[in-house]
Order: structure tokens, then sequence, then C-alpha cells
């Protein structure tokens, strides 16, 4: 059972299973992870820092033995933590975060770390420190961004699951793109992973994307911060009512879904009629949505701003330009230009759209769109050495429907419910109301039971190939 492609087909639930039975060791699971991010790494550079060497056996618990990667912008004690920006190129971190002390209790077994855009702030995973991350089913393409490493190590089959993070869609959009599940919690619903100290870093959530619901449920359960409001603990069980769905398929931005992504939300709406429950039609949110995309570039900006004179003041030498992407500069630059009531008018422009987005929603339980309003992209197109104005409107195309609910804290997923037979899989978007994360597990499993996308394999991936 230790073969590459045998345990490759399993999901973290079903590892763990046979590490519980003895039918294979934490060591055995850890080797075989080993040998199948050396086969296939060195194509897709999904993984930036292997950690081959454990400390401890696993410890026991309900994922003990699984291995698994964390997205690079996160910190893990003993290995480097680049944020994939040359600037952190030698940075190791030293600490253990609340999250990640919840991981490592589940037994969970850190193999390494995975491939990020510059502080996960483009849709695509290529940087000038780490190089481009290819998309298991074409390999010209894109695996998106930012958690494209972490997409594209499950898509290929190197770990069941891996951890990422979202804010912005940063782990929705790479779980379209790779024909996986990728669920973001509602904004306060985890322990502490080590991102806040910004806006952006607030607007970020912390979970994981894997290939069964039930990997990304019981993640979730380990994860979740019992002490606020009603714990969801694990989703184990489908939906058991119909429910009452908003949709609509015009961006903030007002663009439309290219003839691909249509085809496939619409089958989307005819499988959810299917299943019983009513899906209608409305009018998108009604907001000022330019000035909605500057305020989320100026919060980013403030982020990269924060880092830099954060090393500024630990450090006699400045931060020099080279240390950092041009994209990240340019929204650094641009936020600083802006002076000091950036920050308060860009809050009060998501105020405003969270105010829209909940008058439009009211009375439904669901809201669904496409995930991208474009299949995903070639490598280059959102190139961090590209202009920022050229890079927000390449983004502005195909980002529309995934940060509106990184800013008003709502819990949404990625569904891969629909795989072209020539092309790229292309996700299907549903979101609900804060604190409503169980209704969406639920509503995943329902989908994952009568559309199943387990055994959709990527060409260049370990099934696939042994």
């Amino acid at each position: 059972m230790t073969d590459l492609a045998s345990l490759a087909r399993l999901d973290g639930v079903a590892q763990a299973e046979l590490c519980a039975r003895k039918e294979v060791s934490p060591a055995e699971l850890l080797d075989a992870c080993m040998a199948r991010i050396d086969a296939l790494n060195p194509l897709l550079r999904a993984v930036v820092t292997v950690a081959r060497e454990q400390p401890a056996p696993a410890r026991p618990g309900p994922f003990s033995g699984v291995p698994f990667l964390v997205k690079d912008s996160t910190p893990w004690p003993g290995l480097r933590w680049s944020m994939g920006s040359r600037l952190f190129a030698a940075n190791t971190a030293q600490q253990q975060t609340p999250y990640g002390r919840r991981l490592a209790e589940s037994g969970l077994v850190c193999a390494g770390k995975s491939a990020t855009a510059e502080f996960g702030l483009l849709f695509s995973t290529e940087t000038l420190l780490e190089g481009v991350t290819h998309n298991p089913w074409n390999l010209s393409c894109s695996a998106t961004g930012s958690s494209g490493g972490s997409a594209v190590a499950v898509a290929a089959g190197l770990v069941p699951l891996a951890h990422a993070n979202d804010g912005g869609g940063s782990l929705r959009v790479p779980a379209s793109a790779c024909g996986l599940f990728g669920f973001k919690p509602s904004r306060g619903r985890t322990v502490p992973a080590g991102l806040g100290g910004s806006d952006f870093g607030d607007m970020t959530s912390d979970h994981c994307i894997s290939r069964s619901v039930r990997d990304s449920a019981l993640f979730l359960s380990i994860t979740e911060d019992r002490s606020s409001g009603t714990p969801v603990g694990f989703v184990r069980e489908p939906l058991s009512r119909p429910l009452r769905i908003a949709t609509w398929t015009r961006t903030a931005m007002g663009m439309e879904p290219e003839p691909p992504v249509r085809r496939a939300y619409d089958e989307a709406v005819a499988l959810l009629t299917g299943l019983g429950h009513t899906v209608e039609l409305i009018a998108p949110p009604d907001f000022d949505s330019p000035a909605l995309g500057e305020a989320f570039l100026l919060v980013a900006g403030a982020a990269v701003a924060g880092i830099v004179e954060s090393v500024d003041q630990r450090r006699d030498l400045p931060v020099q330009r080279d240390e950092l992407e041009p994209y990240s500069w340019a929204l650094a630059d641009a936020f600083l230009a802006r002076g000091a009531d950036a920050l308060p008018r860009a809050r009060a422009t998501f105020a405003q759209a969270v105010h829209a987005y909940q008058q439009a929603t009211r009375g439904y339980d669901v809201v669904l769109t496409p995930t991208l309003t474009t299949v995903p992209w070639h490598l280059g197109h959102l190139s961090p050495i590209l202009g920022r104005e050229e890079l927000a409107r390449r983004t502005a195309r195909a980002i529309g429907y995934t940060p509106l609910h990184n800013i008003a804290g709502c819990p949404a997923m990625s569904v891969p419910l629909h795989f072209p037979e020539n092309g790229l899989p292309i996700g299907t978007h549903f979101a609900a109301a804060p604190g409503a994360d169980a209704l969406l597990l639920g509503l995943a499993y329902q989908l994952e039971q009568a559309r199943p996308w387990k055994d959709r394999w990527a060409p260049y991936s370990i099934p696939a190939l042994f």
C-alpha cells in the first residue's frame, strides 16, 4: 500500500485510518510523500522547502501520521519562512502559532512549505525568488494564486491536503483552477495563524485545500476557535433541507463570465435545482465598484508598507528596491502617496459595499456565482514585473466574485463541479452569512455525492503518471 499511486489516491482521513489500523506507519506515509515530491516537484515547483526529518513521531489525533504542506506565507518552526519574497529568503521561523499547534496536535506531519505569491498579493504563483509554479492540468497555465503551491501539490497527489489562506480569493481561486475543494471559513472562526496586524491580514482566513469535503470539515473542526460563538465541530453529513439560493453572474467590476465559465455555471444551476433547491436570479449588490477595487489595493499596499517599515526599524540598511518585486513596491508607493486618510477612506468604502451585499442577499441561505469569470490564464499574464495599473486591470477582469466575501467576513467555497474534456477545471462558488460555515459544508457534501470529483486527476499527477 506504500507505492506512489495507491497512497496518493487516498484523502487525509483515509490515510489516518490506515495509520490507526497499523496497516501503514507514519514514517511510511512520510517516505511515500517524499518520494512523490521527488518525482514531480522538479516539474511543478509546488513545494519550496522540504522537511525530510521529523523531530518526533506523529502525535495521536484525527489526522495522525498524515503529511501535509504549510503555505510559505505562514510560519512553521524550524522551516524557512520567505513569504515568497527575496527580502526574507534567509528567514527561518522559530515560534509556533496557535493555529500551527492545533494542526500538530491533530497528528498532521508538516512535509514542507508550499509556494506562494510574494506576501500573497497576486493571483498567480510566480515569484522572482522561487520561479513559476505550473498547473498540473496544463503546464503552460498558471495555478493562479496566491495559494498556487498548495493547490498544485494536492492536485498532483503529492499530499492529500495542504494549508492555504485567503485574503481575496487566494485559496478558492487556485482550488478552482486545479479541480479541488477550497473552503474559506468565516472571519474569526479559527484560532490565530499569525497573519494579523494589518487590515489585509484581518481579512485573511486560514484553512486548507483538499480533494475531499470531509478532510476540509475535519481540518476546520481542529482549528476553530471554540471560545467564539457556537463551534461548528466536525460536520459529517450532507445537507438535509432545501435552500433558497441567490445568484448573479455580473461581477462587481461589471464583467460577465466567458462562455466556458457560463456553461459550468448553468450546469451548476441545473444541478442545484435537481437537488431540490430554489435558485433565484437577482441583481448584484449596487456599490461603487472602482472605488472598492482601489480600496482593496490600498489595503494591500498598507500591508506591504508596514512590512518595509518593520524591517527598516530592525536593521541598519533600509529595504532595497531589488529585495521586493516591482508590484509590491508599486502597491506600497501608491498607498504612501495617498496620505494619512487612505485607510479610513478604504474602510468606509468596504463598509458601504458590505451593506449593499447584505441588503441584496437578505432572506437567502446561500449566494451562487462562478469562482472566476475566465478560465485560468497562462503563466506570465499576472507576472509581478508588470505595472500596477496593468495588473489591476487584468486582475479585475478575472477576479470579481471572491474578494467581497473576505471584506464581509463570510464563509465561502469553490466546488469542483466542471471538468471540460479539453481544458482546465472550472469551480463554482458559494457563500453564506458569517457563521454559517456548517451550512456550506453540508451543501458541499451534497454536491460531492451528486457530482463526485475524487477520481478526477490532472495529467501531471502521481495517479495519472504512475
